[in-house]
């Protein structure tokens, strides 16, 4: 494989890790099978440390493809905790919140979720990376700073009730780049009148790659141990991966 000249790499993200300790653990041990000090690794679309799942990974030019294969159409398994809230509309922040949840059946459920498929539009979380006034929105939020973001247009393709409970339910997301399941879980607890927050996230599909094409970061890392390495002539010669 020739890593410099670039490669792509499917990752199961694990739980806990962010999407930059997974590009670094990939960039150390390639940095070291090459003997070099430096070298681009990246990845299309990032994961939040509390989500799991598909992560692309790029090295070398192909760090230059990020942003048509981060472009592809997304899935997610969902798992949303009915009856509260909270700040951050997951699991980073503590409930803030209880509702009632003893009106919520599983024919309510079906009836709202169509809701929210097709163009919407959704307010980003506060606590997310976008920028106002060039400050990130989760440092603003994270120092008790009120955080007023605008809207923003995305598709959500389908959304399928896979598990029903009163107090959680689980869903199947197809939706486009930039779509925050965060907000939707948000939103969605809000339309069942009960408010709701993100207990569990997988990414199971991101365009044509799939889970099922992913290795962990352990097998990832033995396969980038024991593969042939092929150094190309431009490298040798003192080129960059930049060109």
């Amino acid at each position: 494989m020739d890593f410099l000249t670039g490669e792509i790499l499917y990752v199961d993200k694990p739980l806990g890790w962010s999407s930059f300790d997974v590009v670094k653990r990939v960039r150390g041990v390639l940095l070291r099978r090459l003997g070099r000090k430096k070298m681009k690794v990246g990845h299309a679309g990032t994961l939040d440390p509390l989500a799991t799942g598909v992560m692309i990974i790029t090295t070398g030019r192909a760090t230059k493809r990020i942003e048509s294969l981060q472009a592809g159409v997304k899935e997610y398994v969902a798992t949303i905790g009915l009856g509260a809230t909270t700040p951050s509309f997951d699991l980073e922040t503590e409930i803030d919140a209880h509702y009632p949840t003893g009106h919520i059946t599983r024919e309510l459920v079906e009836e709202v979720l169509p809701r929210f498929t097709g163009t919407i539009q959704q307010v980003p979380p506060a606590f997310s990376a976008c920028k106002i006034d060039g400050k990130r929105a989760y440092k603003m939020a994270r120092k008790g700073h009120e955080v007023e973001l605008k809207p923003k247009t995305l598709v959500i393709d389908e959304i399928e009730l896979m598990e029903y409970s009163p107090e959680s339910i689980t869903v199947r997301v197809v939706c486009s780049k930039g779509t925050y399941i965060r907000a939707l879980a948000r939103d969605i607890g809000e339309a069942l009148g009960s408010g709701g927050h993100l207990t569990a996230l997988r990414r199971t599909r991101v365009g044509d790659v799939t889970i099922d094409s992913c290795r962990t970061v352990d097998q990832t890392v033995d396969m980038l141990r024991d593969v042939d390495i092929t150094i190309p002539d431009w490298a040798l010669q003192g080129g960059s991966d930049n060109e």
